[in-house]
């Protein structure tokens, strides 16, 4: 591949004695990633200049750097250098994809987020979304506590939990804050079980107060859905996909990780069946194919899905090309709410979740059926989507007595 690039230059660049063996497998894996051959010729053209700098510094071997150690070789500021950035970073994901960088040893407090991951997954049974939550909450008490090797946290008392809460309470909302202290108590039940933290303090740590209804409804009148969908242009690669995603997501209720998810092999296209995998209930959902949903996925595929040997159903369309994640789902949905300039309040496509579940209880579906169909394994989960508007209490009220109205 390097010799079709830099068919003068080739020897030269193959020979560097630090990157030489790495650049014909680095180019072959940028294309694999959907990059163009112009970008990748102009990493190459800067590798010499980072062969220098590490020979500066005796490195004899990439390998032998750790991936934080390799991202120091890159500028500072980025826009100074723009190329040399893009190599290093380019260089840090393909050789740790390929585990050629040298690991740091764990700290202590890897070490015992590690393990407390590994009980929420073995004995508890947690989702890994879930999991990860958990562990960015252990590992920012960790943090908050300055806990370091030979630290003993028999000696914590709540008044530090509550300085973390506090800390953390100054920039999440209340709701938010409530999951937070649900993981720390089960954090501090983990480290109570193997005797490196006091008895009793989950039991110490107050929860904020989140009242039943207290929150404005977040469904969306479904005009607004309907505009929000004819609003996404559907002339690029990118509008098609997103367009089909949120198609899903108004059709079926979907969640962004369950859209991340879906893999080419869960349409089945002769059943008119598609399969969704629920990370919250581990059991796939069989639904049917409608019209309209099958139509958009076709075009999808056909003129915007880019030809790469991946089965996620969503990918990225500009490079590193790969499997969507569920943050640009929602970033997708903020891009087109603002384009198309309408009243949507939410930074998310969950309210389009909302907005499908009220939808459906005016058109007298019942509130099983809903629950069902959104993935929820209690009624009270299901009420939360179905806060009534101004205009549906008005309806249940009861017309005056003729009395009254004389």
């Amino acid at each position: 591949m390097l010799a079709k690039l830099f068919p003068r230059i080739h020897a030269r660049v193959v020979s560097l004695r630090v990157l030489g063996p790495f650049l014909d497998d680095l180019v072959v894996w940028l294309r694999s990633r959907g990059y163009s051959l112009r970008p990748i010729r102009l990493r190459i053209r800067v590798a010499p200049r980072l062969e220098a700098r590490l020979r500066r510094r005796g490195i004899q071997d990439v390998r032998q750097l750790s991936r934080d150690e390799l991202l120091a070789f890159a500028p500072r500021n980025a826009a100074s250098d723009v190329y040399m950035a893009a190599l290093v970073y380019s260089l840090a994901r393909f050789l740790g994809e390929r585990g050629l960088l040298k690991r740091p040893a764990p700290t202590p407090a890897e070490q015992l987020v590690s393990a407390y991951c590994s009980h929420l997954e073995r004995v508890r049974g947690l989702a890994a979304a879930t999991v990860a939550h958990h562990e960015r909450t252990a590992s920012d008490l960790l943090s908050f506590l300055e806990f370091k090797r030979g630290s003993d946290l028999r000696d914590l008392r709540p008044a530090r939990i509550e300085d973390f809460i506090r800390q953390v309470g100054e920039r999440i909302g209340r709701e938010s804050l409530q999951h937070t202290v649900a993981q720390l108590r089960s954090f501090l039940r983990f480290l109570e079980t193997r005797g490196n933290a006091p008895c009793g303090l989950p039991f110490a740590i107050d929860t904020p107060r989140v009242y039943r209804g207290e929150r404005l409804p977040r469904s969306l009148p479904w005009e607004t859905v309907t505009a929000f969908l004819e609003a996404i242009s559907r002339s690029t690669s990118i509008g098609r996909r997103d367009y089909a995603m949120f198609l899903l997501i108004a059709t079926y209720g979907l969640r962004t990780s369950e859209i991340a998810a879906l893999r080419l092999d869960d349409i089945e296209w002769r059943a008119s069946r598609i399969r969704v995998r629920r990370p919250k209930t581990h059991s796939p959902l069989v639904l049917p194919l409608t019209d309209s949903v099958g139509t958009a996925l076709l075009d999808y595929l056909r003129h915007g899905r880019p030809s790469l040997p991946f089965r996620e159903l969503f990918l990225r369309v500009r490079a590193p090309a790969g499997p969507l994640k569920p943050t640009a789902v929602s970033e997708a949905f903020q891009g087109w709410t603002r384009r198309g300039r309408l009243p949507i309040p939410y930074q998310g496509p969950h309210c389009l979740r909302h907005s499908l579940a009220v939808h459906l209880l005016r058109q007298g579906t019942s509130l099983k059926a809903i629950g069902d169909l959104l993935g929820h394994r209690s009624a009270e989960s299901t009420c939360v989507y179905l806060r009534l508007h101004v205009e549906d209490l008005r309806d249940a009220a009861l017309d005056l007595p003729t009395e009254a109205r004389r």
